[in-house]
This record gives structure tokens, sequence and C-alpha cells, in this order.
């Protein structure tokens, strides 16, 4: 490919991602595969720079005037180190596979990014600067304070490849040592002692270890948030929003196969993936059901009041993930954040009965916004005085007593994860123990069969 063919494939798939829903990552993947043509070169040289701008989205809409795919290309390319305006120009030139001539609009757009100094950056409101929807301004500020500008600096940058070792199959150190043996260099996780971390991003879904069930591929984050359930060896799980099955893979180890894990998800499309995993994890204590299902409201309404560990790792706007998935920042909207907090508070209200007196729900999401987080949390305890919040520090010291890792790494008493502070994505945890006795039980049934608390 040329070097304006390369330009005028990022402005086509940055014209699909911003008309779907559907991941960047897939849609680049499949323009790729239509495209035998382009070689490992040209992939990659689109790739980033469709991803930058996705990055970046925010400075270049700033910096151009307007925030159509020409116009961030036109900003990527001036933001360069070699960046020569003449030179741009050129790349549009209406040739075979190239983007058409710039018109009198862009032309004098490319005159403005050209003349742009960083002084007149420096001067730009906070949400150009942290490249994240001018509209999530307060409630960042209200998350971090001080500390937005490295939090979102932070959330800008690639994440790092982590891996959760398997311990029914292997142990960190032997997976360390056989990766090693193939020119594979890890680092011990800080927090998580399931945790490697790769010295070098690279594609593992191939390697003999991760076929025979001895890695995952797991942010440490999320790692940490199934450790922190504290699930114990014969216990009675419920990790409701199951998706693909990775927490409940995890779960399982640290139960060590004993005991048994209810997967739910509302969709089957997302468990179909989970059924291999498991046998080549080998975990035998997981029954996997779609809501909605005779199997799935069965299996609820045999729960009620029982369940030793509910995870809710509940639908969320992914804000913690925008380093892997940074299109999603831009297609989050006010009334979608409303819709996704009513369906946790859904989730929390209807799920709560499951859990047996003295047993534990723990709240997760992969998002940094405290509507998602505390607000839901503290509503819910309003409504549920039977629970109770267990203080992060003191489930921390719980579950890592026999390790070596270091001291809880949040203020209680919640789980709160950040790239900035922590090096992993963004995620939230609040666990909360039920404190009733075994006879106030609650009357009304919700959806699948699960009691709601009247």
């Amino acid at each position: 490919m040329t070097p304006g063919a390369r330009i005028q494939a990022a402005i086509e798939l940055l014209d699909q991602i911003a008309g779907t829903t559907a991941p960047a990552d897939r849609l680049v993947a499949s323009f790729f595969r239509s495209r035998r043509y382009a070689g490992s070169k040209d992939r990659r040289a689109v790739t980033e720079t469709v991803y930058d701008i996705l990055r970046r989205q925010g400075e270049y809409a700033w910096r151009a005037g307007r925030g159509d795919s020409r116009h961030l290309v036109l900003a990527h390319l001036v933001a360069k180190d070699d960046a020569n305006a003449g030179a741009i120009a050129a790349l549009f030139n209406g040739e075979k596979f190239c983007p058409a001539d710039l018109d009198e609009r862009e032309q004098t757009a490319l005159r403005q990014l050209s003349e742009m100094s960083a002084v007149t950056l420096a001067a730009a409101p906070a949400w150009v600067k942290g490249n994240y929807p001018e509209w999530l301004t307060p409630s960042l500020t209200r998350v971090f304070g001080p500390e937005l500008e490295s939090e979102m600096a932070a959330l800008l940058g690639r994440a790092e490849v982590d891996l959760r070792v398997n311990v029914l199959k292997s142990s960190p150190a032997r997976v360390a040592a056989k990766l090693a043996a193939d020119d594979i260099g890890t680092k011990a996780g800080v927090l998580a002692p399931t945790a490697l971390r790769l010295d070098s991003r690279r594609t593992m879904s191939k390697h003999a270890l991760y076929l025979n069930g001895a890695i995952e591929i797991q942010d440490e984050g999320s790692q940490l948030v199934a450790l922190l359930c504290a699930a114990g060896p014969g216990q009675q799980v419920v990790d409701y929003c199951a998706g693909a099955g990775g927490k409940s893979l995890a779960l399982a180890a640290q139960m060590q196969n004993r005991g048994q894990i209810f997967a739910f998800d509302s969709d089957p499309r997302r468990l179909e993936p989970l059924r291999g995993r498991l046998q080549r994890a080998g975990v035998r204590n997981v029954q996997a059901h779609a809501l909605g299902t005779g199997a799935a409201a069965a299996a609820l309404s045999g729960l009620a009041g029982k369940v030793d560990r509910l995870l809710l790792d509940v639908p969320c706007s992914g804000s913690g993930a925008w380093r892997r998935n940074p299109e999603n920042k831009w297609r989050l909207r006010v009334e979608q954040l409303a819709r996704q907090g009513a369906v946790q508070s859904r989730i929390l209200r209807s799920t709560a009965p499951l859990v047996r007196p003295g047993g534990r729900l723990i709240y997760a999401t992969c998002s940094i916004l405290m509507e998602e987080n505390e607000d839901q949390v503290e509503k819910f305890l309003a409504e549920q005085p039977a629970f109770e919040v267990l203080p992060i520090s003191r489930v921390w010291e719980e579950v890592m007593a026999v390790t070596d890792r270091p001291a809880c790494p949040c203020d209680d008493p919640y789980l709160r994860l950040t790239p900035a502070r922590h090096g992993t994505d963004g995620f939230f945890a609040a666990i909360l123990e039920r404190r009733e006795t075994a006879g106030e039980a609650a009357s009304e049934t919700g959806p699948d069969g699960v009691m709601i608390d009247a």
C-alpha cells in the first residue's frame, strides 16, 4: 500500500467505527480480512493510525476544529515529529486508493494545524488535554480531583498483557520458567499472586501453555476482583454476569475445583466460549446457564438464601478499559449511563436474596465513574440494611495472608484500581456481607425465580 492508500484505509475504518457499536478491534480485523493485499507493515501502520486517533480524538478534533475522519487524520499527521504540511497535502491527491483532494475548509484546517504550538494546547480545556468527552468533566473531577490529568494520561496508553496462571495445572514460577525457555520474558504481578506480565506485547493464544489451560489472558485487576471474592473449597458461588467466564475460571481455581459455581449471563452467545475454556482449564465445578431459560430459573430458585458468594460483575460503561477500547469513551452518552445505572440497580436488588446469612455479595465494575460504583452501592445499602460493607483492607488481609503481596493498595472501604496508581485497568469492587438471620427471608419473586426483598 502507498502512504496515501494507508491514509484512506484509516479514514474508512474511522468512519466504520463511528457508525456502529461493534468493537474497533473486530472492525479492523474484518477490514483487513477482505483486503488480503495489505501486508503486515501496512496493517500495522493503519492500525496504529486508527488507534492513535481514537485515543486522542478530543485533542485532534479541538485542534482541527471539526471531528470528522478526514480532519482527525489531518491533525494526527500534523502531530507527527516530521510533519510537513506540503507532504501531508500531497497524500490527498484523489489517485487510486488514495483520499480525495483537500477541499477549501480542509486546506484551511491543515494550515492552522501547522501553525499551532505546544503553548496553544497547554491553554486548551482539561477535557481536550485529557481526551475524554466534555460532558464527563464533572464526573471525572469528582472521582480524581487534582489527579485527573495524570489519571487520564494513563488511560491514553496501551494496556500491558497480563496472564493468569491456572493453579489447577501449574504455578507462576513454572509458567515463567517455561515462557523464558521460549524467549518470552515476564515479571510477577505486583498485586495478584496468580499474575504474570509480559515484558513485551505478543499474541499468546497459540502458545502451548494457553492451549493446555495453564494460562489465561486476564488483566491483573480482573484477577484481583476474583481473588477478593475469597471463595473457598466446597462453597456455593454465583457468577451472575459471567460473560465468557474469565472470573468463573479464576474462582474455580481458587476453590480447588470443589464446591459449585453457577455462571449466568443474559446473552447465551457470551457464554459459548466458556464451555471450551472449562475443558481446557480442567475445571469441573462450573454450571453455565443463559438467563431466561427454564434451567436458569430452576437453578436460581434452588439457590435462594443459600449462596456463599454472589459475584455481580455488572454491565457498565467500560470506562476503566479505555486503554483497550478507546472508541467506547466517544460512544458513551448521558442517557446510556442512566440506562446502565438502572440495570445495575435492578441486578443488585433482584439477586441479593440469593445470599445466605453470613454470605457475601461482591459488586464489581470495570468503570471509573462513581455513578456506577459508590453511588450504586450506597443506594443499595440504604435500601437493604441487612447488608454491610466489609472494608477492603480486611478482605485483602484475609485473602493475601499466605502470600508475599504488599499491603492493600486502596483506601477503605472499597477496591478502586486505576492504570495510573496500580498499572491495571480501572476496576471497582465492594464486598458486602449479609447480616440478617435465616428467618428473615424475603417474599417477592423476581425474574428467573430470584427472590426480591419486599
